[in-house]
């Protein structure tokens, strides 16, 4: 499992853009995780499955509720990352009504939860492999804090954590 003082992978995200602007075309597009993190602060949280429960009532909406607060803190990006294609996470993107505010990216084949160490079996579920509930503080690709929950568990991944931590400067 990856920890703190480490570099995060290099893995190749995918994002649905449904507008296009900004160099970005409309449809996925690739995310380098190693290129998108370079000389950045980002706070990401990660987790089984979009439209899930608990992560569309409790996970996303906190990370959009407190953007402006991660941004005073010093962040300039919030990614949600989930082993889903970029199709579904653009549509829980216009569900969750995130906006500009977090960065849905998908991790269809589960290489960066693999590559982190951090996969959740959930095959028993028919839902395969998936990325365990976790979140992180990342400064130019490095973690600088790492809150892993436990299995069923919300108790340490969630926006007020990781903005505590922010705050704190870790």
């Amino acid at each position: 499992m990856i920890q703190v003082g480490d570099k995060i992978p290099a893995a190749t995200l995918m994002e649905y853009i449904e507008v296009e602007g900004n160099g970005c075309s409309i449809g996925p597009n690739p995310v380098d995780t190693v290129k998108a993190s370079a000389g950045k602060t980002i706070a990401v949280f990660a987790l089984p499955g979009a439209f899930t429960p608990t992560c569309s009532a409790k996970h996303v909406p906190g990370f959009v509720e407190e953007h402006a607060a991660f941004k005073s803190a010093g962040v300039d990006e919030i990614w949600c990352l989930s082993v889903n294609d970029a199709f579904v996470m653009g549509a829980w993107a216009r569900d969750q009504q995130t906006g500009d505010k977090v960065r849905m990216l998908g991790d269809g084949d589960a290489t960066f939860a693999k590559a982190m160490g951090l996969t959740l079996d959930l095959t028993g579920k028919g839902l395969g492999l998936r990325s365990n509930r976790y979140s992180m503080l990342i400064k130019d690709g490095v973690v600088k804090t790492l809150n892993v929950e436990g299995p069923g568990k919300f108790e340490v991944s969630d926006a007020a954590t990781l903005l505590a931590q922010a705050k704190a400067g870790v």
